[in-house]
């Protein structure tokens, strides 16, 4: 799923400017160790579209999810979410401005579960919280979001461990669902699926997107399956964002280093362009340019001028000296498969009002 047009959702849901955060590791003084996490990260978020968020292991995308939704308090920097500076909040306006319009739906549904609270109490959990509701209304909630999900409403009596793993992750997306957000963070929220299905949890994203006009940051380390379900991809690396570009532009024709090398793992194995080395740690990470101990067009103002973050074609922004430089090998025939039943769209929601309860979905038949 991709487009060229980022306004046609409307204005965003969330912008986040030189956010940063970063972590004391311990030390006094000059010998104070501090991991540098996000470092000056400046995004963007439609209403209805879906920002990818790709990168290695320890590149901080977790960690940018995470401050975005204030569970970490930001370094420097500031969030904006629906019009209002969140960088602060705390207490009731954290609640208020935050906690119920803005949710999380994690990697591993078995752990993100108290073991010990009925389905039921688990989704009505939220709206005790936010007093949201009686009784009576919470149940006829909780009842609308599992069917919403794709699970029969008398499954609220089960416990976690009684269901599959599918089945738990839409559970885990119905509670992230039960305040009725406007931005969705889902960090890596098939990963710890089987194949077949992560298909259906993916396809019931979209189903969801496009019926509520939901906006989602989604946090993968997946390109397959990034380039096919995100309107906008940005690939960060040590803490910081290299690109920001349309989904299809980035895979096709990308402009910094690193998202090329990113992008020719789609191609045969004799067309990839690995770099050299291994990625540095973020407490002592290079000077200028963070990519250039492993960039193959590195040069020697690389190492001493940090590129910006900047605009070099509508839509499309780069932190490279030589954006563009580093391409893909066109005489590659061969690409990795796209994802196994993955049907998402290529148009983002553009609905921003949204009723209580919706039509269900297929209820799912998935096995243990």
């Amino acid at each position: 799923m991709s487009t060229e047009n980022t306004t046609a959702a409307g204005e965003p849901v969330l912008r986040a400017h030189d956010l940063a955060k970063h972590f004391s590791m311990g030390g006094f003084g000059r010998s104070r160790k501090v991991l540098r996490a996000v470092d000056g990260v400046s995004l963007e978020i439609g209403r209805g579209q879906t920002l990818g968020l790709v990168g290695e292991s320890g590149s901080g995308k977790t960690t940018v999810g995470r401050t975005l939704i204030r569970l970490y308090r930001p370094t420097s920097g500031t969030v904006e979410f629906e019009g209002r500076d969140i960088t602060t909040s705390s207490g009731n306006r954290l609640r208020r401005d935050v906690r119920r319009r803005m949710a999380m739906v994690f990697q591993n549904p078995s752990t993100s579960l108290n073991p010990y609270l009925r389905l039921g109490e688990a989704l009505a959990e939220p709206l005790v919280v936010h007093g949201i509701g009686n009784a009576a209304e919470r149940r006829t909630r909780v009842g609308e979001m599992m069917e919403l999900v794709g699970l029969d409403a008398s499954m609220a009596q089960r416990y976690p461990q009684e269901l599959s793993g599918g089945q738990r992750q839409r559970i885990g997306i119905a509670r992230a669902l039960i305040t009725d957000p406007s931005l969705i963070i889902a960090d890596e929220p098939t990963a710890s699926l089987d194949v077949s299905v992560q298909a259906q949890i993916v396809n019931l994203l979209g189903d969801l997107q496009r019926e509520l006009g939901l906006a989602y940051l989604f946090i993968t380390h997946d390109l397959a399956l990034v380039r096919h379900i995100s309107h906008r991809v940005a690939v960060m690396y040590l803490g910081r964002l290299m690109e920001v570009s349309p989904a299809e532009s980035l895979f096709t024709e990308p402009l910094h280093p690193y998202s090329t090398v990113l992008a020719s793992m789609h191609q045969e194995r004799e067309h990839r362009i690995v770099p050299r080395g291994d990625i540095p740690s973020p407490m002592t990470p290079p000077s200028g340019c963070v990519f250039r101990t492993r960039c193959p067009i590195a040069r020697e103002h690389c190492a001493t001028q940090t590129p910006p973050l900047r605009e070099v074609a509508p839509g499309r922004s780069v932190a490279c000296h030589h954006p563009g430089e580093l391409k893909l090998d066109r005489s590659a025939s061969g690409v990795r498969p796209e994802p196994v039943g993955v049907t998402f769209t290529d148009e983002p929601a553009t609905r921003q009002a949204r009723p209580v309860s919706v039509g269900s979905v297929p209820h799912t038949s998935e096995e243990k």
